[in-house]
This record gives C-alpha cells, sequence and structure tokens, in this order.
C-alpha cells in the first residue's frame, strides 16, 4: 500500500479494487478519510456524499458505488507483471506431486503434469491475469519480461490496478508476437495527454485486437487509445456508457482503413444517429449494438440519416427498443451491404401485427417473415441461413398480410397503407398483386347484405382457351343446388354435370411446410426444381395449383374449395358480399 496514498491512485482490498477519489475529513467525524469509487458498484455504500454534503463524484453512475476508509486500513500490494505471470503460472511447479516406486521417484501424470508444462513462461502464448493487482511491468529484481514469457500472443490484462495506459504500453513493447490484448475494466487517467501513449506506435503496431470494456472512457479517449494501434482490426468497447459518438476525424481516419470489427454492445444509444460518426470506418465489416436502448433512426427528422460503407455485412441489434417496422425499412438505406442481420428479443418481436396476428402461426415466426420479406438483400437473420424457399415463403406471407391491410381500409385509404411497405411494388412484380377483398359496412336489413355478387368463368366444351365469364347475385340462402340451376342457365349446360370451384384468392403451404427449417444448400434448392420442371410435377397437380404466381414451383398453392352438392346454403360456404367461382365439367 502506498503510504501517502493520492487521489486517483488505485488500490486493493480483500480482492475488491477502487479509486482514490477524495483524501481529507467527513463532517461528523474525527480523523481523515479515503474516499473511494469501487470497481464493483454493489461493493459500496453511496454515491460519494454523506448526510447532504457530496465530497466527491463516481464515475460509475450506480448509487452505491462509493464508500469511505482510514487510511490507516492495509491495503493488498500491487504486483509488477512479471512477479503475477510468475505467481500464477510458475509456483505450480511445487505443487507437482510425485510417486515413489522402490525408493524411485516417478512424476505424476494427468493434471498435475498438465500444470508443471504450464510453468514452462518462455513456452506460454496465452496469458490471463485478470484481476491480479498488477500495477507495473516490473518490481526490483525482475527478469526481462522478454526473456520470461516472450512467445505470448494473446494477454489478458483486465481488471488491474494501472492508473496509465502507458504502464501496459511498458510491457507490450517486450512481447514481439503480441496480438490481442485485453484490457477491459481498468480505470486509465488523464489518457488525452499521456505522453507514454504518443509514443507507443512501435510496440503496438502488430496487435490486430483491442478490448477495453466496462472503461468507462469516453469515445475521444477510446479511439485516441486504439489509434496508436496501427493494423489494428477488432475494438471492442462495450459496456462504456456511450450514448453519442462525437466526431474524432484524427483518430477514425487513421481506424478507417484497419477496422473490420466493432462491438458497442450494451451502451447507452437510443438511435442510428447516435453513431452517425462510424460511416467513416470504410473497411468496418461487422458492427455489434446489442444491447442498447436503440428504438428509431433518428429523433429530430431533419437530421441526415447515416450511409454505412458497402463493406458493413453484418449487424447485431438483438436486445434494443425496436417497436416499428418502419425502422426496418430503413435499414437497407443505413446498411446498403447488409447482408446478415440478428434482430431477436426487440418488443417488435412480441407482437409483430396485432390486428391480423393468426393461431396458425407463432409471433416469433410472424416476425420473422415480416423481417425477411421486407429485407430484400438479407442472407441470414439470427444467425440462421435464408434459402430461396424460405425467402419465397416470407415475401408471399408478408404480401399476403399486405392484402389483409388493404382490404381493412377504404379503396382511398389503399395509398397510405402501401406507403408503409417499401417493397410491395417490387414484391408485386415477382408474385403477383394481392387478392384485395374489401367487406362493405351494410345494414344487414337490406337487400344487398343478402345477396353474394358472384363472378363466374366458363371454359366451353372443346374450348378450352375460350374463356366465358358471368357476373350475377345470389341469394345467400340459396343452397348449391339452386346456385348450380342457375350457373346451368348461364352457360347452357346441364347443372348437375357441373363442378364449381371457389378461387379463394388465398395462398395455403404444402410440401412439409411444418418441418423443422435447415440452412438449405443452393445447389440441392437447383436440383429440386431441375427435378420438378423435368416432369416430377405431376405428384403436385392433386394439390391443385401448385405453382407461385411468377410461375416457379414452391411450398405454397391457391387455395380452392368445391362447392359439394347439398342443401347447404351459399353465404355459410363463400366469404363475404363477393366471390370467384370457376365453373369446370365433371
Amino acid at each position: 500500500m502506498a503510504s501517502n496514498p493520492n487521489v486517483g491512485d488505485r488500490l486493493s482490498y480483500d480482492g475488491a479494487v477502487c479509486t482514490v477519489r477524495y483524501i481529507g475529513e467527513v463532517s461528523g467525524t474525527s480523523g481523515s478519510w479515503l474516499g473511494v469509487e469501487w470497481d464493483d458498484p454493489a461493493r459500496g455504500k453511496h454515491d460519494g456524499s454523506n448526510k447532504g454534503v457530496r465530497y466527491f463524484t463516481c464515475r460509475s453512475k450506480s448509487p452505491n458505488a462509493a464508500s469511505f476508509v482510514r487510511p490507516t486500513r492495509p491495503a493488498e500490494k500491487p504486483l509488477s507483471f512479471v512477479t503475477a505471470v510468475t505467481q500464477k503460472y510458475a509456483c505450480e511447479l511445487a505443487k507437482t506431486a510425485v510417486i515413489k516406486f522402490s525408493n524411485k521417484v516417478a512424476e505424476e501424470v494427468g493434471f498435475e503434469k498438465i500444470q508443471r508444462k504450464q510453468a514452462q513462461l518462455a513456452e506460454l502464448k496465452i496469458v490471463i491475469v485478470d484481476g491480479a493487482r498488477i500495477a507495473s511491468a516490473y518490481s526490483e529484481g525482475d527478469e526481462p519480461i522478454s526473456q520470461v514469457c516472450p512467445k505470448i500472443i494473446e494477454l489478458d490484462l483486465s481488471r488491474n490496478l494501472f492508473q496509465k495506459v502507458g504502464k501496459v504500453i511498458d510491457i507490450c513493447s517486450e512481447l514481439p508476437v503480441l496480438r490481442s490484448l485485453r484490457l477491459n475494466g481498468n480505470r486509465f487517467q488523464d489518457i488525452l495527454n499521456d505522453d507514454d501513449l504518443e509514443q507507443a506506435q512501435n510496440s503496438l503496431k502488430d496487435i490486430k485486437d483491442l478490448a477495453l470494456e466496462e472503461t468507462f472512457m469516453s469515445w475521444e479517449e477510446i479511439c485516441h487509445v486504439a489509434s496508436k494501434f496501427q493494423t489494428l482490426s477488432t475494438l471492442s468497447a462495450s459496456a462504456n456508457r456511450l450514448s453519442f459518438l462525437p466526431e474524432t476525424p484524427l483518430a477514425l481516419s487513421t481506424l478507417a482503413s484497419t477496422i473490420v470489427s466493432l462491438n458497442l454492445e450494451f451502451n447507452n444509444f437510443t438511435t442510428l444517429t447516435d453513431i452517425a460518426s462510424l460511416a467513416s470506418l470504410k473497411s468496418l465489416r461487422n458492427l455489434h449494438l446489442k444491447g442498447n436502448h436503440i428504438s428509431t433512426t433518428t429523433q429530430d427528422p431533419s437530421h441526415t440519416l447515416p450511409v454505412f460503407s458497402t463493406s458493413l455485412k453484418y449487424l447485431d441489434l438483438s436486445y434494443n427498443k425496436v417497436s416499428s417496422w418502419a425502422f426496418v425499412d430503413m435499414l437497407p438505406h443505413c446498411f446498403p451491404g447488409l447482408a446478415s442481420l440478428r434482430f431477436s428479443h426487440n418488443p417488435i418481436y412480441d407482437n409483430p401485427d396485432p390486428e391480423f396476428s393468426t393461431q396458425s402461426k407463432s409471433v416469433t415466426e410472424e416476425a420473422y417473415m415480416f423481417t425477411v420479406g421486407r429485407l430484400g438483400n438479407l442472407k441470414t437473420l439470427n444467425f440462421g441461413t435464408i434459402s430461396s424457399s424460405d425467402r419465397q415463403d416470407a415475401e408471399m406471407f408478408y404480401l399476403g398480410r399486405i392484402g389483409k391491410h388493404l382490404a381493412a381500409v377504404s379503396e382511398d385509404q389503399g395509398a397510405d397503407v402501401i406507403k408503409q411497405h417499401k417493397r410491395f411494388d417490387e414484391l408485386c412484380e415477382i408474385y403477383g398483386a394481392p387478392v384485395v377483398n374489401r367487406r362493405k359496412e351494410i345494414n344487414p336489413a337490406f337487400l344487398e347484405a343478402r345477396l353474394v355478387t358472384v363472378h363466374f368463368s366458363f371454359h366451353p366444351a372443346g374450348e378450352e382457351d375460350k374463356v366465358v365469364e358471368r357476373t350475377t347475385r345470389i341469394p345467400k340462402s340459396f343452397d348449391i343446388y339452386a346456385v348450380k340451376g342457375i350457373v346451368g342457365k348461364l352457360f347452357g349446360a346441364k347443372p348437375l354435370g357441373l363442378r364449381l370451384i371457389w378461387e379463394t384468392g388465398e395462398w395455403d403451404p404444402v410440401f412439409g411446410f411444418d418441418d423443422e427449417v435447415e440452412d438449405s444448400d443452393e445447389e440441392e434448392d437447383e436440383e429440386k426444381r431441375e427435378e420438378i420442371d423435368a416432369g416430377d410435377a405431376g405428384d403436385v397437380d392433386d394439390l391443385g395449383e401448385s405453382s407461385q404466381p411468377d410461375g416457379k414451383p414452391g411450398k405454397w398453392v391457391k387455395r380452392e374449395v368445391e362447392l359439394q352438392d347439398g342443401p347447404r346454403q351459399l353465404g355459410f360456404c363463400v366469404d363475404g358480399l363477393e366471390a370467384r367461382i370457376r365453373v369446370e365439367f365433371r
């Protein structure tokens, strides 16, 4: 323990690490106190104030991150990096058990032998000294790091007693093959004015991965440190309470050509414009925003939305607060290269379409369909590959649901509904426009409410290419025998020799639609298409119309219902006040 601690010193008491924020008296008590902020906020009792008087401010936002301790309380001794590594890995030699056979010593195998191998410090490649009370590279009598453990490739120095980043650089400068560095949970001070950091480029030039999670560093400080790593490709800055990323042109320009993956999970962003400055990272491929508070693209419609480089392919927005599909519709604009998305655990997944949700599908399945249907270039969603058949299913389901929305409003309001679906015209071009059956509210006492407008289509015998159409209004109370009598008169045919097929305008899933979805192989899909095109479609004909609206075979068929002879009334056989019926010879 420092004999005379100063503000900013890092101390450890019984394994709990803290930072000294205040030295002095506390009203109502005698003697001097140390006001400390604990790294673990659950360890404290207040936020730096006592009986209405504030003595210091914590970097943590927890109301219980601070305590007052006496300067005389013994703190645990800080260690050097060499000492910490030696204690953790080399001391296992002393624990290696032995077995004697006829007074001959034989080394025990198994775990003890593994421990012995670990103790060969010079061969260590992965070193984890998390929470080891390290404050410096060396203490008196330590051998050079370059001799003790020169082959370290991955190094974890998280949650230690460093005050300056320069102390970390002293360690890295003697590790020539170091490629990954984790500094999570440290509390560095005066980062922007650390002279040792300014001279660190040569020591850090080959490190590819850097983790600065839960350091409570500002975005400017994070970028300032990261920019010293000349070939940095992966940066993790999770849990740093970041709510906005200001422009840092110099630092970001240094990182723009190297950063491939950026992790900003569990921060405090609420909109996509909060991270607009990241659009300058032209090499960025993966962006992790899990566990923030993102709910919209921007709070101010006058703000220009960020447009990220087409190099950005993967985006994680899971566990945020998105509750509107309008947000999803804007993703292709903000992320034009987006091919893989994680989007689960947002409020929109709890109730994707409250007005028309059905019992036949779970809300998760509906949300999946809507997401795929709205994002035409997406290749994977929530870690699952989207096959060509998955996409067809989702897009047709989505288009059918748009049709239901259109049917629920007046024709004048239809344009407003279509505006909410940016891919509507594109999907209509692929699959054809959805059937819109608008049902008018009619007084049931009126005659109009008791009539069904029926559109009949008929292929005369021997003239299959010719279609004769007739439209008439038939009372709902007429049974199917009576309806066939009307049809016989309309087309000059014997009524009982005809079949009446009600074309519902809706689509039904077939071919194992409920089977477990697995990642499909594009080559297998193509082979299946070729098989069907080559003549296997005969097995499908029993199901009725088996092709998609664009002629491609798939897992959907038009739903058609034959109106069977009998006394059942027409009003119970078809839905609504309008129906389309195909007339065929038996």
